[in-house]
């Protein structure tokens, strides 16, 4: 908070870019609109350097188209992992607007980097996410070294609904008791489903991502699932027990209406004797990450970010 008690505004770079090129993650017009919504916002070409291959693995019903990103030089020594789940309220979404987050992964964590396409919603809705995800982490940990990697360094990412698949995912290797994930890093999750949380008010009318929005893809996603009692791999902070899950970093804005949310999780991980660092950009808003690079308050809070996430996977 400010020295008088106030909440800082957002980012004054980052609203001029905001008006400059509007988006507002809604329902609205069907999910085809929505999806072409998002796929037409303009993205700036990043980490031309980083080398992608496109592959397919099978899935719990299906092929699941991966993107495997590595870095531009080829190491000497095989490389930590680092799953990546993109975001979209589990309803847009792919490899390809995800793209650049994916090659900032790469750079910020000198990383392989296995990006997921994952089933979306309302076609499919949970947990068909879930199970993708799950699956794909699964044959990544599997795979590591043929991919060049490290099995025993790796690392799960998500944005958003990514952080929430992530956070679900890390829980199902833990009761599983493989793979052995050394970190987590969640952008902005959704963790709890709790709209009674004070930012889901405050934050009711936010840019990018608002209540509204929120609720639609939650609609879309969650389908004729009774929420009187939600499983973990759908809300993770409603896990009985979150002892022994890998140590996190927990990414919210303040301008976000799951600021509150991400940082109960954080909580909630502290009180079971998890390591987590959790970070509230105060004048940022959700999806902050896609302006890294651009707006300066962002990049600065991206590399944080990254540190911890790099550190972890290269331990000195």
């Amino acid at each position: 908070m400010s020295v008088s008690g106030e909440k800082p505004a957002v980012d004054a770079i980052l609203l001029k870019v905001m008006e400059a090129v509007p988006f507002q993650l809604t329902t609205d017009g069907g999910v085809e609109e929505a999806r072409r919504r998002f796929r037409e916002i303009p993205r700036a070409e990043v980490h031309p350097e980083v080398r992608s291959e496109d592959r397919v693995i099978d899935g719990p019903a299906g092929s699941i188209p991966i993107r495997v990103y590595r870095p531009a030089a080829d190491s000497d020594t095989p490389l930590p992992v680092v799953v990546f789940i993109h975001g979209g309220g589990w309803v847009v979404g792919d490899l390809d607007t995800y793209d650049g987050i994916a090659r900032r992964h790469v750079v910020g964590a000198d990383a392989i980097v296995v990006s997921i396409d994952y089933r979306l919603a309302p076609e499919h809705p949970y947990p068909a996410a879930v199970d993708d995800a799950w699956a794909a982490t699964q044959w990544v940990a599997e795979h590591a070294a043929d991919l060049g990697g490290d099995p025993n360094r790796l690392a799960i990412a998500g944005d958003s609904a990514g952080g929430n698949l992530a956070a679900a995912v890390s829980q199902l290797a833990r009761d599983a008791g493989a793979p052995r994930i050394l970190f987590q890093l969640l952008w902005y999750p959704a963790t709890t489903f709790d709209t009674s949380l004070p930012s889901f008010t405050e934050n009711a009318h936010a840019p990018i991502l608002d209540v509204d929005g929120c609720k639609g893809c939650t609609r879309w996603y969650i389908g004729d699932l009774d929420t009187s009692e939600m499983p973990p791999t759908l809300a993770p902070a409603l896990a009985k027990d979150l002892a022994g899950l890998p140590p996190a970093y927990i990414a919210v804005a303040g301008h976000d209406p799951l600021r509150d949310d991400g940082m109960r999780y954080a909580e909630l991980l502290g009180a079971a004797g998890v390591p987590v660092e959790l970070h509230n950009a105060e004048t940022l808003v959700h999806g902050y990450a896609g302006y890294d690079g651009v707006v300066p308050a962002a990049t600065e809070a991206v590399e944080r970010a990254f540190f911890s996430l790099r550190s972890a996977l290269h331990p000195v």
